[in-house]
């Protein structure tokens, strides 16, 4: 990542974070409504004791259908962002930054191959390792993204939005 290195085109249609939306610890719901208001895009929740190596973050949904993109970021609050994986369906790719003191990093774009398909389901497991998260789409390797961000304790969000339903978080 480059000093003072100015947010690519790409990440120009940014969304201001809507903290309006489920923000907090997931709590125990009874009814099925509940849980699926809490679960409503966009989302915006905590994670419990910030992220350290070997915790993992689950998210299952749905693709909608007639997906234009999708957003997750892990954020420090709404300060800096650990990772924000971009999901572009126009042009089937995943982008991924950074934002460190204001200034997001060198843009990470390439992936093996393309997993998400409009109108079908999708599990994305996001792997805290020493060095790395390391992103698994339905149990397939998918990418790996350098930390750039730290202490890794002060990730503590996790804010989902865009052409998707979400299922189940953890």
């Amino acid at each position: 990542m480059g000093t003072g290195a100015v947010k690519p085109q790409t990440w120009k249609k940014k969304r201001t974070r809507n903290q309006s939306s489920s923000f907090g610890e997931p709590q125990c719901m009874s009814s099925q409504k509940e849980e699926q208001q809490r679960l409503a895009v966009p989302f915006c929740g905590g994670i419990r004791g910030g992220m350290r190596s070997g915790k993992k973050i689950t998210i299952m949904g749905v693709v909608n259908a007639d997906p234009d993109s999708f957003d997750i970021s892990l954020t420090c609050g709404c300060g800096d962002v650990a990772l924000d994986m971009c999901v572009q369906f126009e042009d089937r790719e995943i982008l991924r930054n950074a934002c460190v003191s204001d200034s997001w990093g060198e843009e990470e774009r390439s992936i093996p191959y393309f997993p998400f398909i409009a109108e079908q389901p999708f599990r994305v497991e996001i792997h805290c390792e020493h060095p790395r998260f390391r992103v698994l789409v339905d149990g397939h390797q998918l990418f790996d993204f350098y930390h750039r961000v730290t202490p890794l304790t002060a990730i503590d969000t996790i804010q989902i939005s865009g052409s998707l339903t979400i299922t189940k978080l953890n």
